[in-house]
Parts: C-alpha cells; structure tokens; sequence
C-alpha cells in the first residue's frame, strides 16, 4: 500500500462529520471570495499598475488576477462539493499563503482579513490531511462504485 493511500485511508477513518460544515463553509467562502475578484478585476489590475505594486508586464498582472480568481471559484466549489478535495486545497493554498504573506500582513496592527485568511489556511491543511468527510460527492461516488462492483460479483 502507498504512502498516499495508507495516508488518504486515515485521514477518512478519522473525520468527524462537523468538519464538513466547515468545508462546506471554507468553500463558500473561497467561491464569494472568487465572484468578488472577479468583478473587480479592472480595477485590481488598475490599481496594482497605477501603484506600481508589482514590476511586471500588464498582461501578466491580468494573468495572475484572471489565475487567482479561477483557481478560487474552481476551488471552492469543489471543496464545498467534497469533491476532489485534497487535491482542489492544494490548489489553493498557494493564493491563500500569498494572501497572508503578501497582501494582509502589510496591513497595520488589527487585520480582520489577515485573521481569516490564516484560519482558512490552517483549514485547508486539515483538509489535505482529512479529505472530504462523509458528506462529500467523493463519499458517494465511492459508495456507488463499491455497490456497482458488488452487483458484478
């Protein structure tokens, strides 16, 4: 047995089912959190090139907006589906940890979005470690193709 599978098969035995309301919360919110960058792209990418904040070109500044709101939409709804999880939170982390270390630790003393974005990267390597939980569409398309494989036998 793998690595990877002896890991994915604890982390499925030990996950207690509150934990998947705050995967489905951790989701929604990247998906709000998505939705809003995306209607705000002009300006994000107005502001950064006004303010010189990044020394690169326009189209790459476009593409890491367009790549961080994607990944966000993408991302949170498959985290709030419990689908593929694991790999839909490794996807994300990266923003996530750009986020706290680029953008909301500049910000002075009291930052309500540092805060939460520490929290949902602490959240989102409990969900690496645990998965999806059993109220996940990854539960139940392995139910239905463990029931499928009963049936043949």
């Amino acid at each position: 047995m793998t690595i990877f599978k002896k890991f994915s098969n604890w982390g499925d035995a030990h996950h207690p089912k509150m934990l998947d309301v705050i995967r489905m919360l951790v989701g929604l919110l990247l998906v709000v959190k998505g939705y809003v960058y995306f209607i705000h792209a002009a300006y994000i990418r107005d502001l950064i090139i006004e303010n010189k904040l990044i020394n690169q070109s326009e189209d790459l500044i476009s593409a890491i907006i367009f790549y961080t709101t994607y990944v966000q939409l993408v991302g949170g709804t498959m985290i709030f589906l419990g689908l593929l999880t694991r790999l839909a939170a490794i996807f994300v982390l990266p923003i996530v940890f750009g986020a706290i270390f680029f953008v909301n630790i500049l910000n002075p003393f009291f930052n309500a979005e540092l805060w939460l974005s520490i929290l949902v990267m602490a959240l989102l390597i409990l969900f690496i470690v645990i998965g999806s939980g059993p109220f996940s569409l990854d539960r139940l398309l392995s139910n239905i193709k463990q029931s499928e494989e009963q049936e043949k036998r």
